[in-house]
């Protein structure tokens, strides 16, 4: 910080100095802005996220840094008051979305002063309850948000839609969000609301520019504003500083503080949270019993019930903080105690520690417990996924911190470790608080919260004099259960699709008749400006010239005798995992030619005769839901594996995990190529050309692209699809099959071996590596939506056969895996760039702010960058 910088921190803390001069000094990190910053946030160093190397620690948000409930409470309320000021009539009709982690208490809080029905995205699956939609926060340390909400129609009025998040440092988030939602529930007015705004003028500006694209009024509403100087090396200076901090020494060993389970008279059908949505009558229900919650903890806190229980293990690794941590005075009337357990011989020090995305309901029973014990005796925080050093000096955010297993069974393939900051004693031996109040809901209290070295519980009665624990019951909403309508009928070949009948069964709904194509400009202006999802529509089908007609069977030829193998090993792979009574089930349409093929290598290496289904998936949207019933209806959801051509980036890796929670399908997809290192069963991880994504319908069966659109695609209709059969005259669908198949002979005994390999691997686990690559090209050429980054060569020649390309970045040195996409750049003015280091052999990115306007009178698109 500037010597201005430390001035305005010393006027804005009231109690000790600012919790980010460690950072500043020693990382070169500069606050700039309003002076109410250092009031709310203080500076830490990251451990493990290579996307961000500081963190910005709020002082009041009660994730990090223990604070009074009533003023955690009361920055949500009052920034909630002032949205409702600005949208002064509007307001009733508003909508408050909340951001998980850290943001889904805050969200909540908004949405108490604007008297609003509340949602907050999470991580969390649920089964029975399938995902309206989902988006990415590309620098977080756990990317992936869904929206689950109990009624479909939440987020479909039409009002404003507020979206609250703890801080705003580029706004790239929200963006993600409002395409998302935009394009299914479309809406004039936004409203952004977060404790900090740190976003450069760029960033400004780019989320101005989107939301005037769509039409829409988006407004900004911030506790304090400013910005976040960073040297341009502050990756590496983090690394070294964390390198050179001693690891903490552990806490010495003490007898076990007991442990206290209180149950909690929680009314019934109450949400503990907004994962699912929180109305107006919800909130009046909590308010209404929250005073009677409040007496059976402080009656368990002072000791005065009976314990549940007995000792239970515990285990992690713990942060310290001041008993007086940054932020405004005690609330009037917390001084008067309201009940016997304010006596003298109750503990001094409460903590109130919510669970991860559970902070709503943890933070009113903190605040109401405040008032029952009365004093300023309560601090508030929560669990968190986000890993952190740790540094005991009062100039920093994170003194100390419990490292300790997940105990909720996460399913989003995140880190298993969770963290609980600034409740460990320090180097001082002085332990922060008298007793500690757990809350968890029922998913979460499971055998690792008590069990093991370093389960929580154990960890924090090693820590405190006494452990509270109380259990929330998980909101599981109730769902209508009608009748299920008649499954609709598969479509088989040669009526549908060129293949032979016994190959493939699509789960579609024949659209042939129906005129669904759009010029690929006209297409790509829709999508962006999120008036229209890709799926609603398909590109114009071409029959290929007989130059790229040529590339594609030289490809093949060069090609076969790779893919057989990948063949094979998958084959191979699934029979020894899942056993001779597997179902296949291809991502139509990329996948079915895949799907085809691996049962025909187990017809041919093992006589196995096992059936394969097409089934359609969109991003944004989950797989097909009629067809996952059909399937459920027909084989065991254990037996059916999905099936794809290769990974790019993840995306429909991780659209088929979300969509499959809770619904016993195995959600393992299998895949020839895995560049992107995103899957555990595959034929090999190197980026090369599989020649069917060369081509579109002529190598797919002469079937199109899937289309999910409404008043085409019913309720209880399978995703559509139409039949090129005009085309036949130039399908090569059998040829690539029988091409590649000629080399499983050749290749089986290599393919068994393969198989053993990748069962030993021990590197075979994702780590996602693709993605990572794509949001570090994604930053370098300035492209805010990940989606229009298609890394490898086969999402690369999608692009240029049905997207508007912008550019294709080639590995140097690549040879001639890249014939075609040269051809087909060539072809439509697009240029290709020879680039150092790239993990795959090309990426493809679509025009990052596509309008006609982009193209020139030829229809090619625009060689210059934009800015």
């Amino acid at each position: 910080m500037t010597a201005a910088e430390r001035q305005g921190a010393r006027r804005g803390v009231r109690r000790g100095e600012w919790t980010g001069r460690w950072v500043a000094e020693r990382a070169g990190v500069a606050l700039t802005g309003s002076e109410r910053l250092p009031d709310l946030v203080g500076l830490a160093l990251r451990s493990g996220n290579p996307k961000r190397a500081h963190l910005l620690v709020s002082s009041v948000l009660g994730k990090h840094v223990p604070q009074r409930p009533a003023v955690v409470h009361g920055a949500g309320l009052e920034l909630g008051r002032r949205v409702s000021e600005l949208l002064g009539d509007e307001a009733g009709r508003a909508v408050v979305l909340g951001y998980a982690e850290t943001a889904t208490g805050l969200g909540h809080s908004v949405a108490d002063g604007l008297d609003a029905p509340y949602l907050h995205s999470t991580r969390r699956p649920v089964p029975g309850i399938p995902p309206l939609g989902g988006f990415e926060e590309e620098h977080s340390h756990a990317t992936e948000h869904l929206l689950l909400p109990a009624d479909p129609e939440l987020l479909a009025g039409g009002g404003p839609l507020v979206l609250v998040d703890d801080e705003l440092s580029t706004g790239r988030t929200v963006l993600n969000t409002i395409r998302a939602l935009h394009g299914r529930h479309p809406r004039d007015r936004y409203v952004v609301v977060a404790l900090v705004d740190l976003r450069p003028a760029e960033d400004r500006h780019r989320l101005a520019a989107a939301a005037a694209e769509l039409g829409a009024r988006l407004d900004v509403v911030a506790t304090a504003s400013g910005g976040v100087d960073l040297p341009e090396d502050i990756v590496a200076r983090a690394e070294r500083l964390i390198a050179a901090v001693p690891p903490a020494a552990p806490p010495p060993a003490v007898d076990p503080a007991p442990l206290v389970r209180v149950e909690l008279d929680w009314p019934a059908g109450l949400p503990d949270g907004g994962r699912h949505g929180f109305t107006a009558r919800d909130r009046e229900r909590l308010d209404a019993a929250l005073p009677a919650l409040a007496r059976q903890l402080a009656s368990a806190v002072a000791g005065t019930s009976v314990p549940v229980g007995t000792s239970v293990p515990v285990g992690a690794e713990a942060p310290s903080g001041s008993w007086a941590p940054v932020g405004a005075e005690a609330p009037p009337g917390s001084e008067a105690p309201s009940g016997p357990e304010a006596s003298s011989g109750a503990p001094q020090r409460v903590l109130v520690l919510g669970f991860e995305e559970l902070m709503y309901a943890p933070l009113r029973l903190a605040e109401s417990l405040a008032q029952r014990l009365g004093g300023d005796r309560v601090r508030y925080s929560t669990t968190t996924r986000s890993p952190v050093l740790a540094v005991d000096d009062p100039g920093y955010a994170i003194r100390t911190r419990l490292a300790f297993p997940a105990h909720d069974d996460p399913q989003d393939g995140g880190s298993r470790e969770r963290y609980v900051y600034n409740v460990a004693p320090g180097a001082d031996g002085a332990r922060r608080f008298d007793a500690v109040v757990l809350v968890v809901d029922d998913v979460a209290d499971t055998p690792a919260l008590h069990q093991g070295e370093y389960a929580l519980l154990r960890q924090l009665r090693q820590v405190t004099d006494r452990v509270v624990l109380a259990v929330l019951p998980s909101h599981r909403p109730a769902l209508p259960d009608p009748s299920p309508a008649p499954l609709p009928t598969p479509l088989y070949g040669p009526a549908f699709s060129s293949y032979r009948p016994e190959e493939v069964a699509w789960l579609l709904k024949d659209l042939s008749g129906v005129r669904l194509e759009a010029p690929t400009e006209e297409r790509e202006e829709a999508v962006q400006n999120g008036g229209a999802h890709y799926a609603e529509s398909l590109p114009v089908e071409y029959r290929p010239s007989p130059e790229y007609q040529e590339l594609f069977h030289q490809a093949l030829r060069g090609s076969a005798r790779r893919i057989a193998l990948a063949v094979g090993t998958v084959a191979e792979t699934l029979l020894r995992e899942r056993g001779p009574g597997l179902v296949l089930a291809s991502l139509a349409r990329a996948g079915t030619p895949v799907g085809i093929l691996v049962r025909r290598w187990l017809a041919f290496a093992h006589r196995l005769d096992v059936p394969h289904y097409a089934v359609s998936i969109v991003r944004g949207r989950g797989v097909d839901r009629v067809a996952l019933r059909y399937l459920a209806a027909h084989h065991r959801a254990a037996d059916v594996v999905f099936v794809d051509g290769w990974t790019g980036k993840g995306a429909i890796t991780r659209e088929l995990a979300d969509a499959l929670a809770g619904t016993g399908f195995d959600p393992d997809l299998a895949v020839l190529a895995d560049p992107g290192r995103c899957v555990r069963t595959y034929g090999t991880r190197d980026d090369f050309l599989i020649p069917s994504a060369c081509l579109n319908s002529t190598v797919s069966g002469l079937v199109s692209r899937t289309v999910l659109r409404a008043g085409l695609i019913g309720p209880d209709d399978f995703h559509g699809a139409k039949h090129y059969a005009e085309l036949a005259g130039g399908d090569v669908s059998e040829a690539f099959l029988s091409t590649v198949a000629a080399c499983f002979d050749e290749v089986r005994a290599e393919a068994v071996e393969g198989a053993g390999r990748l069962a030993a691997d021990p590197d075979r686990a994702p780590d996602w590596a693709g993605w990572a690559a794509v949001e570090r090209i994604s930053a370098e050429y300035g492209i805010d939506d990940v989606n229009l980054v298609k890394p490898g060569v086969g999402e690369t020649t999608r692009v240029l056969l049905r997207r508007v390309p912008w550019r294709v970045l080639a590995r140097r040195g690549a040879g001639a895996d890249l014939d075609h996409v040269r051809l087909l750049a060539a072809q439509r003015g697009v240029p290709v760039e020879e680039v150092d280091g790239l993990p795959y052999s090309c990426v493809g990115l679509i025009h990052p702010r596509y309008s006609r306007g982009a193209t020139g009178a030829s229809g090619l698109a625009v060689r210059g960058r934009e800015s």
